[in-house]
């Protein structure tokens, strides 16, 4: 198997840094034409000077998203990216809260998928030394 993959692991890592980069870059932009009801669903989950922060978040999901896709200071980003999601979830998607018109399951289906994009993010962030920490690394033997 790892030889059916070697040759397409390249073109593997970029669509996956790409995707994850379009992950955060799309949300951004819509959050510039969603701005009011995005201020609201901050306010309506207790944000604090969401004035200040909602403009950074653009920023970073902008800048980041766009950083990520050509693949410039990967690892970084990608660092700082785990945070902010860390962060998001605790006050936008914390589903141990109940907010009037907002549900508990929809709340709990976004953390968890921040979950698994802070997990991709964090794997992109450690770079090779991930592979080497692997069951499969002590494994592979040189002649496969």
């Amino acid at each position: 198997m790892e030889r059916m993959i070697q040759p397409i692991q390249p073109l593997i890592g970029i669509t996956g840094r790409v995707l994850l980069g379009l992950y955060f870059l799309i949300p951004g932009i819509s959050k510039v034409a969603g701005f009011d009801d995005t201020a609201q669903y901050m306010l309506t989950h207790g944000v604090p000077l969401v004035s200040v922060l909602l403009p950074i978040t653009i920023v970073l999901q902008i800048g980041s998203g766009l950083a990520l896709v050509a693949g410039w200071q990967t690892r970084a980003i990608a660092l700082m990216l785990a945070g902010m999601i860390l962060v998001i979830n605790v006050f936008m998607h914390d589903f141990w809260n109940v907010y009037e018109g907002l549900t508990q399951q929809h709340e709990t289906q976004n953390f968890i998928k921040n979950l698994a994009i802070m997990a991709g993010l964090l794997t992109l962030a450690a770079g090779p030394a991930v592979q080497s920490l692997s069951l499969d690394s002590r494994a592979h033997t040189p002649s496969d």
